[in-house]
């Protein structure tokens, strides 16, 4: 059964040009793909699309993915960038609800639900690159060296971002001092 195989080997056998092989590795990637798709453009509808457009991207440059570490840099980075230029082109039509979005790639440590709505209203508002540094910081737990690949930014770039980031959400957050206390006490691993 293909879904049981490894991915490298799935791989090769698309690479190969079969589209079984193919179909399985979207069915591997596709919620990776559409969760950091919804986070960035909060809209499951232009997520779907995007994600769509991700694939049919993939299909169009498969021989260029030399591995499976590099086919998931790839559909990052590429996500990533079609949300940015989505984001430029048309302005978000507002945020949806958590229960909305698939499966997050990291597991989330927050169980505050009203901080959780708050922190995901206040990151929606961010400028897309921004947002985006900060999604794949904390959704796909990239270091910030991965994510100035990923991105094409030098590292002082997305540490500034993410510096610039989190010290708007704490500002945003001080109208309730608890809040902002689990804000604030979270140390940031990539400073």
């Amino acid at each position: 059964m293909i879904e049981d195989e490894g991915g490298e080997e799935l791989l090769s056998r698309a690479l190969a040009g079969e589209a079984d092989a193919f179909r399985a590795l979207v069915v591997r990637h596709q919620r990776a793909v559409y969760s950091l798709a919804w986070r960035m453009l909060c809209d499951r509808q232009r997520a779907e699309d995007l994600a769509q457009e991700v694939f049919l991207q993939l299909h169009r440059h498969l021989a260029s993915i030399e591995s499976l570490a590099h086919l998931s840099r790839w559909l990052r980075r590429v996500t990533m960038h079609r949300a940015i230029d989505r984001l430029r082109r048309e302005p978000p039509r507002g945020t949806a609800s958590l229960e909305e979005a698939a499966e997050l790639a990291a597991e989330e440590e927050q169980s505050d639900p009203l901080l959780r709505r708050r922190l995901q209203m206040l990151i929606a508002e961010l400028p897309p690159a921004a947002r985006a540094v900060l999604l794949l910081r904390y959704q796909e737990d990239l270091d910030p060296m991965e994510i100035g690949r990923t991105l094409k930014m030098s590292v002082n770039t997305v540490k500034s971002h993410l510096k610039r980031s989190l010290a708007m959400l704490r500002e945003h957050l001080q109208d309730s001092p608890e809040q902002a206390c689990a804000v604030r006490s979270r140390p940031d691993p990539a400073t």
